[in-house]
């Protein structure tokens, strides 16, 4: 059983090529796999299969907004071995994956996720390192609620980016105050707003760095996973939130962010209601999973 290990930002995956869909991954063989004393270690894990073969072998009962049935579909698990609509980083990751493994040859192409089709453009794809722009799709605003932290309750946006985040800014943090709060912990949410849970995303508001460009410091807490060194849906929602707060209006204006997370930095574009997310990939190893393990899984 091949994989390979990758990551965007040190956001990192298990990449489980599986085109004729064979793989049972049952919720206690992903959380064993993504498991960093147990298994591989990772924060998710992607299998490589074409859209129309995971119908056929009932992982989808149906086509996503957007997707036919030979794209490539990013099927995703949070590393508890949930499932997870979309991943921004992911999607690099798989993309970068696909060209530099030959399964792909073109350098724009469609990625099926369940939130729906997810073009890629691959700037750069060699066997270690690569460069891709994602098109996340439309952003919405949920209106505002509050996570709580540590005895802090900090003020935030609901926003869909395919999958729920609660983006909250605050005037007052620094990139050091930010670096200092304990994130040990999922932060307190309005379970009735986000019945299926919610990431949440700390951040520091919009400044104007030596580049002349915008940018933020965000850290994230991600539903099914814990505090990560990254999350590219939680970029998008950071930068949305981020230019709201500065009177950005997500319908019509144009614009973009530098997002800064513990594992890089991307840069996160808003246009007329859409995003785009453009980042690095790097592909960390190659190997097989024996199969007893897997079993014992």
């Amino acid at each position: 059983m091949e994989f390979s290990k990758g990551h965007g930002t040190e956001n990192d995956f298990v990449v489980l090529p599986d085109p004729d869909v064979w793989l049972e991954l049952t919720e206690s063989r992903i959380s064993a796999l993504c498991d960093r004393q147990r298994g591989l270690g990772a924060d998710g894990v992607l299998r490589v299969a074409r859209a129309g073969a995971l119908i056929s072998s009932g992982v989808l009962a149906q086509l996503p907004e957007g997707v036919s049935a030979e794209d490539w579909f990013m099927d995703y698990r949070n590393a508890d071995g949930s499932i997870a609509e979309m991943c921004g980083n992911g999607v690099r990751v798989f993309a970068h994956y696909l060209v530099a493994t030959g399964m792909e040859t073109r350098e724009e192409f469609v990625v099926g996720s369940r939130a729906g089709a997810r073009p890629v453009v691959v700037h750069h794809a060699d066997p270690v390192h690569g460069e891709v722009t994602v098109a996340m799709g439309t952003v919405k605003t949920l209106g505002t609620s509050t996570a709580t932290l540590g005895g802090r309750e900090f003020t935030g946006v609901g926003i869909d980016v395919g999958n729920p985040h609660l983006a909250c800014v605050d005037p007052e943090l620094t990139p050091a105050s930010l670096s200092e709060l304990d994130l040990e912990h999922l932060p307190g949410f309005d379970h009735t707003m986000f019945p299926h849970g919610v990431n949440v995303e700390i951040l520091t508001a919009l400044s104007v760095g030596s580049d002349g460009e915008k940018g933020v410091d965000m850290r994230v807490y991600e539903r099914g996973v814990g505090e990560t060194r990254s999350c590219g849906t939680g970029t998008v929602a950071a930068a949305a939130a981020a230019l709201v707060r500065d009177g950005f209006d997500l319908t019509s204006d144009v614009g973009h962010v530098k997002v800064r997370i513990p594992g890089g930095v991307v840069t996160v574009g808003m246009e007329n209601g859409a995003a785009w997310l453009r980042g690095p990939s790097v592909l960390v190893a190659t190997g097989r999973i024996a199969a007893k393990w897997w079993q014992d899984a």
